[in-house]
């Protein structure tokens, strides 16, 4: 059993749609990051950063924060989603970093910015929203020439696909970027990914495009 600490995020949807993937058993603990519950004692043993996702495997004794190491670890767990060695294996790594270096920091201060604080800060408005387009032009170049982002389904699909589910907050139109949008339609028709998007609440459909 995997306790999995979470909430309604890109960040902690990549989790809950990896166990769902793996058909992993696993109790959700939701952290209610509205109310503060991410700074609190017991939660920070687990995670130091008082960041969600993390997660404690009663398998391997193991603990984690940081969704794109627990990615990993599960993806080395079951062996699935991520090859175990050779140029396979880094071109998932590769995606995966560039998911955890721009497309998930990038993107979130678009909803910083542009959609919880519009009109508070045109210059970064205009920042973000500008890196949004430079970062889906990339993401779209690399999907013209290969199904997904590492050529088979693999956890950088995982860590991406829950940040472009915001394509709404970030004022994009997948319409724009064609292959972008049927890797993302793909994918949000997994039934794995649908389960996993409901984590630990429902609040929404899936966001599909037009």
């Amino acid at each position: 059993m995997i306790d999995l600490y979470t909430w309604s995020t890109p960040n902690g949807r990549k989790i809950s749609i990896m166990l769902e993937e793996l058909g992993l058993p696993y109790k959700v603990l939701p952290v209610d990051i509205g109310k503060d519950e991410q700074f609190e004692p017991e939660f920070l043993k687990i995670s130091p950063n008082n960041k969600i996702p993390a997660i404690v495997d009663h398998d391997t004794g193991m603990s984690l924060m940081e969704s794109g190491a627990i990615l990993m670890y599960l993806a080395e767990k079951t062996r699935r989603f991520m090859p175990e060695s050779g140029p396979q294996r880094w071109l998932v790594i590769q995606w995966l970093m560039m998911q955890m270096g721009h497309v998930g920091p990038m993107l979130g201060q678009t909803h910083h910015f542009v959609f919880y604080n519009k009109g508070k800060a045109p210059y970064a408005e205009q920042r973000y929203l500008d890196e949004n387009a430079r970062i889906y032009k990339v993401l779209d170049r690399r999907l013209a020439d290969v199904p997904y982002l590492a050529e088979a389904y693999s956890i950088a699909d995982i860590a991406t696909w829950p940040w472009i589910a915001r394509f709404q907050r970030q004022q994009m139109d997948l319409g724009a970027y064609p292959h972008l949008r049927r890797w993302y339609v793909d994918i949000a028709n997994r039934p794995a990914v649908q389960r996993g998007y409901h984590i630990p609440h429902r609040l929404e459909d899936v966001p599909m495009p037009d």
